[in-house]
């Protein structure tokens, strides 16, 4: 399933879930659901919050990324001492 994300407008991306393709037929039940009414200064904290979150999850993916780079690395390099050479593949 892809998330489609309208950059103008976060709630209504955030809210839609493509229904559209799983149920062709049937009501649109996202005017049935309870709306929660946040103060501005609320919906701040939310946002603030939110990528907060985010950036550290980021954070935490670029040093599992930076681990597994230095194992293959590691990988790489006992390979080379045995004799075998890699060869880089192009995209």
């Amino acid at each position: 399933m892809k998330l489609n994300i309208d950059k103008e407008n976060l709630e209504k991306a955030l809210n839609s879930d493509n229904r559209e393709s799983d149920n062709n037929n049937k009501e649109d039940e996202s005017d049935k659901t309870p709306r929660i009414e946040m103060s501005k200064e609320e919906e701040i904290g939310f946002h603030k919050g939110a990528l907060s979150t985010l950036a550290a999850e980021r954070n935490e993916i670029f040093k599992m990324i930076q681990n597994v780079e230095a194992i293959m690395q590691a990988h790489i390099k006992r390979l080379e001492e045995l004799g075998v050479k890699l060869e880089v593949k192009k995209k």
